[in-house]
């Protein structure tokens, strides 16, 4: 990857201040070429851009033609039209005949070049895509850095919403970096990990006594993160009786361990973190509303990877290059996660390319292409066109939906990835234990055939 902070290169035209005083300014983006990922922005002039080998401030492909294609926008529509060239055009995944004009709505690929659709080509001119301290940060990306910065520094709580995968705990950590707190511990929890037998004392710790067996003083996670962020992921799944304590604990900022008869004072950031609507959870009676008044504002939302595509060849590039330096990317791999919704989102994303590299590596092959992908990667929960608009909100558990006809492979390449842990490939894969115990027990998988000792491991909390 390259060592710059941001690698936007303007277009030739128009000229920048033409394009800020636009209110929507459609256009497309030079994502990934010849094997190296880059962002050079291409806006659409009265709707209208003809692109080709060396054009508009891009290094030259070889295998693009001088006049390769035009793109329109119509007002609805982007069409690609190509211009006979060498070595033709696809369109999210196909090739299209010369000079008819085929519409596409996510991907044109032209040589070995790979250029993104995007009806408002704006945030990302202005913008481009930052590399900072190994992450990724497109311009929604970036657009939640700021807020979660700002709020840091003007109050002790920030709510983050998005899907499994997306970047929450990233978000958590920009959030802690930015605050007076930043010198202190960061302290990460899995709610939804925690027994509910146990939830209590893990948060709130214990003094000596206070149960059978506690021979000695045990320190909670509140505690742990005092002087710092207490990271509370997948919050929602928080028992009732823990919500009440710990709705105390930020008001009051006085911490009770159990067993103790007097609370001491502890001052920390709260950062915390779901996958879930907790205005409904509210309404279901499951989450404490005067709780939720408490965390939920001010609140962020990350926008899942399907929606920052820009972001996925860079995201690749990195995986490679930690995993391995002889190998190059081939442009079919790039334009296969391109096209897919990654219901994992970053996570199931880095795993899938790790698992592209060993399989190119096993059949050593200098270059990882599309079919070094696992089966049915990024598409195993639900199709591109059922995801592709969904926000946080409308994202409906994938043990709901219907079965994808390349899910059980999938499992069982994350479960043989992953040793038959399935906490491990829970994760993998962006799902929750239980739903990924459903699906195993639909697909008749025995997890066992993956481990190493013959048994598989069923871990109730995450490490």
């Amino acid at each position: 990857m390259s060592d710059h902070a941001s690698t936007l290169k303007e277009a030739e035209t128009p000229r920048s201040d033409q394009l800020l005083t636009t209110e929507r300014s459609p256009g497309i983006a030079l994502l990934f070429r010849c094997g190296t990922p880059t962002t050079i922005v291409i806006p659409l002039v009265n709707g209208c851009a003809e692109v080709g080998r060396g054009s508009h401030g891009m290094d030259p492909d070889q295998r693009m033609s001088r006049r390769h294609a035009r793109i329109q926008h119509d007002g609805r529509r982007f069409l690609v039209t190509d211009l006979g060239s060498h070595n033709g055009t696809a369109v999210d995944g196909r090739a299209i005949p010369a000079n008819q004009p085929s519409e596409v709505q996510r991907v044109i690929r032209m040589g070995d070049s790979l250029f993104g659709i995007y009806p408002d080509i704006a945030p990302l001119f202005q913008r481009g895509v930052t590399l900072n301290a190994g992450k990724v940060l497109g311009p929604a990306l970036q657009e939640v850095f700021a807020l979660a910065k700002q709020s840091s520094l003007f109050g002790d709580t920030l709510h983050i919403t998005g899907e499994s995968g997306a970047g929450k705990e990233m978000v958590a950590h920009a959030y802690h970096d930015s605050g007076p707190h930043h010198g202190g511990p960061f302290v990460a929890v899995n709610c939804a990990a925690i027994p509910q037998g146990v939830a209590e004392r893990l948060l709130f710790g214990a003094r000596r006594g206070a149960y059978s067996g506690a021979d000695s003083h045990a320190e909670g996670y509140i505690q742990a993160a005092a002087g710092g962020t207490l990271f509370l992921d997948e919050v929602g799944d928080l028992d009732l009786q823990v919500q009440a304590k710990l709705l105390r604990v930020i008001e009051t900022k006085e911490l009770l361990p159990l067993g103790a008869n007097r609370p001491h004072r502890v001052e920390l950031h709260i950062c915390s973190a779901t996958n879930k609507d907790l205005k409904y959870l509210v309404a279901q009676g499951r989450f404490r509303e005067d709780l939720y008044y408490r965390i939920a504002r001010p609140c962020v939302q990350i926008p899942p990877l399907r929606k920052r595509i820009e972001e996925i060849p860079w995201l690749i590039d990195s995986a490679v290059k930690r995993t391995t330096t002889i190998a190059s990317v081939h442009a079919s791999l790039v334009e296969v996660c391109l096209l897919r919704p990654w219901p994992g989102n970053i996570r199931e994303l880095l795993v899938e390319v790790r698992s592209a590299v060993q399989n190119a590596a096993i059949q050593t092959c200098p270059r990882i292409e599309s079919r070094h992908l696992p089966e049915g990667a990024g598409t195993v929960l639900r199709s591109v066109s059922q995801t592709s608009d969904l926000s946080a909100e409308e994202y409906t558990p994938p043990s709901l939906k219907g079965l994808d006809p390349g899910e059980c492979a999938r499992i069982e390449q994350a479960l043989r990835t992953h040793q038959g842990n399935v906490a491990g490939t829970a994760r993998a894969l962006g799902l929750h234990r239980t739903q990924l115990r459903r699906l195993i027990e639909r697909h008749g998988i025995d997890p066992q055939r993956y481990s190493q000792d013959g048994h598989s491991h069923k871990l109730d909390v995450e490490k």
